[in-house]
């Protein structure tokens, strides 16, 4: 007999883009090329001005060894400039901890603020790492259901009702994963209120930020002067600079939280790799066009694809969208996601999710991703949803 496992990670569902890339391989050999719609990795290189400049540092010792756990006061220093440009937030170093990727920002995060039996309350459809790290960590998901009609926007009013008095944390991902809707600064605002009367956090991450159509304010909270008593910010780079491979994220709270949550980045990862923090404070001081440039141009991919996809006679119909994302629910009644998407994959050459990936009950949805399509691809991949065989 071998050894055991947990059983709550047995539980717990295997990474769905692993799961469809197995299907990639083992798919029938017709000819038609592949269209990947499925990982939300931009397809451009990082800007050659920040690869230049990591060329030229690379053979620096120091390039090699620990830095703070939480970063460079330096990179920490000028991120704070570029939160005051974005957010008009008046940040600290000390409000800051750099992390690997996203991913460990929302693990910082949730193993500072709960423990087993805990709640957290989570807009469904969601980011199917969340779920997933819950159920690793024995704290129990409750759903707020996605309301096709409002294009999947959070209801503050739905969300106070599920709060109980073991809820730990709101969570919430704007420009949302997987339906790429935006939740307005307003909304947030309330969903800020709510947690302040109950005294829980509001954990928002904001991995696609600079996707934003026109690179508008997310929202204000930030410049609130006791944002820090109940809002908790994840944040990535990875997307923002096509840096995703250096894993470069961020965990912004309240001082007192970082002191805690640092805890747990010690034990974790020590630290950001100081070429990712260089890379990260390069970006935030010399990469404000080259990202308003990916941003146009990740606007005009949405923006062509739904106006395509919508086009009178295609069954598939866009629920939500925008920035990296689309929400599409299919036509194959009686299939879950994985069964449709799977037909997709083997009849059509498209690779997109299952929307059960993303939350309990929906298996009527699909989700797309745009950084891996190119305008002049997208008609085609639109051509091979509407002629798909029902």
């Amino acid at each position: 007999m071998g050894i055991g496992f947990s059983q709550l990670i047995t539980g717990v569902q295997f990474p769905p883009i692993s799961e469809v890339k197995r299907w990639v391989a083992e798919r029938p050999d017709h000819g038609l090329e592949l269209i990947d719609l499925c990982q939300a990795v931009p397809d451009y290189a990082p800007s050659s001005g920040l690869t230049d400049h990591l060329a030229g540092i690379l053979h620096d010792p120091l390039m090699s060894k620990y830095s703070p756990d939480e970063g460079l006061p330096e990179v920490r220093e000028a991120l704070c400039g570029y939160y005051g440009r974005k957010y008009g937030a008046a940040l600290s170093p000390n409000n800051l901890c750099l992390t690997i990727g996203a991913s460990q920002a929302f693990w910082l995060a949730i193993v500072t603020l709960c423990q087993a039996g805990d709640e957290v309350v989570l807009q469904a459809p969601c980011y199917f790492d969340h779920p997933m790290a819950l159920d690793m960590l024995g704290i129990r998901k409750v759903y707020a259901p996605f309301v096709e009609a409002n294009g999947g926007l959070p209801c503050p009013e739905t969300i106070e009702r599920l709060i109980s008095d073991k809820t730990k944390a709101i969570l919430l991902v704007s420009p949302s994963n997987p339906t790429g809707a935006i939740t307005p600064p307003d909304v947030i605002g309330k969903l800020l209120k709510v947690a302040r009367r109950h005294n829980v956090a509001l954990i928002l991450d904001e991995t696609y930020n600079e996707f934003i159509p026109g690179g508008s304010r997310p929202h204000d909270l930030f410049r609130k002067s006791d944002w820090g008593e109940h809002f908790v910010h994840i944040a990535s780079f990875g997307k923002t600079y096509a840096l995703t491979g250096y894993r470069a994220g961020l965990l912004a709270a309240s001082e007192q939280f970082i002191h805690h949550a640092l805890k747990a980045q010690d034990t974790m990862a020590v630290c950001q790799p100081r070429i990712t923090q260089h890379a990260v404070k390069y970006g935030v001081e010399y990469l404000d066009g080259w990202v308003a440039d990916n941003r146009e141009m990740m606007a005009r991919r949405h923006d062509l694809f739904r106006s395509e996809f919508m086009k009178p006679g295609n069954r598939f119909v866009l629920s939500a969208s925008g920035a990296f994302f689309a929400w599409v629910r299919h036509p194959f009644i009686g299939s879950s996601g994985r069964q449709a998407a799977k037909k997709l994959v083997d009849r059509a050459g498209i690779i997109c999710l299952p929307g059960e990936v993303f939350g309990p009950g929906l298996e009527g949805y699909l989700r797309l991703a745009f950084g891996n399509i190119r305008e002049e691809a997208i008609p085609e991949a639109v051509r091979r949803f509407r002629e798909m065989e029902i």
